[in-house]
């Protein structure tokens, strides 16, 4: 398999680290999405995704996955030990609606492409951009920080003993909310799952910092 990858893309960190939760391997081919005006718009790319999105995964058998969200559940259905979502049915689904929340909600509205577009076509300053970023995100971690407190968990990550889908998704989104400045301070469960995941060596090896292409 090839990860298209980036080191500060939120996504293509919750696919590492679910690669690394399942222990596959991966190569990485790196796309920065800042030089020579984001080389995710290159046509080289976009031939392998059409959206000129990251992380694309492209399997050995040449087919490219887009979607962080659906890669990860090609990996749980075609890699299911370990598995990355909870057996029990109602858990499986709430740990869905975790991981697209942040995917689809918090992160979506919020990604470089979508600030990009405010910043030109509204001509909105840095701190309005900020503003913008802190506010979708607050409101989304308030709502999931109401979630998680309203299920049974005795285990260190979001859904038990074992970290999930979830985990990876939340993970990333916190590393973004830190480098965006957003206080995290009112939502203490999911900063406990956070710390748990965190000290994971599968999320530490997916971490920023520790890919090749960290600038």
């Amino acid at each position: 398999m090839k990860l298209y990858d980036y080191w500060r893309s939120t996504a293509a960190y919750r696919v590492r680290i679910a690669l690394n939760l399942k222990g596959i391997e991966a190569t990485h081919e790196y796309v920065h999405l800042v030089k020579d005006g984001g080389q995710n718009n290159l046509p080289e790319f976009k031939a392998i995704n059409p959206q000129g999105k990251i992380p694309a995964l492209v399997l050995d058998d040449g087919t490219a996955l887009n979607q962080s969200i659906a890669i990860m559940e090609y990996l749980e259905e075609v890699y299911p030990d370990p598995a990355i979502l909870p057996a029990d049915p109602v858990a499986r689904a709430q740990a869905r609606a975790f991981a697209m929340t942040v995917a689809c909600e918090l992160h979506a509205i919020n990604n470089l492409a979508v600030m990009k577009h405010l910043a030109a076509t509204f001509d909105l300053k840095e701190s309005s951009g900020l503003d913008w970023m802190t506010h979708w995100m607050s409101l989304g971690f308030e709502a999931l920080e109401t979630s998680v407190a309203r299920r049974d968990n005795d285990g260190p990550y979001l859904f038990g003993e074992l970290p999930s889908m979830a985990d990876a998704c939340l993970v990333p989104q916190f590393y973004n909310a830190r480098r965006w400045g957003v206080d995290l301070d009112a939502y203490p469960r999911l900063r406990s799952y956070d710390k748990a995941a965190r000290a994971h060596a599968a999320f530490a090896a997916a971490a920023p910092e520790a890919q090749a292409d960290a600038e």
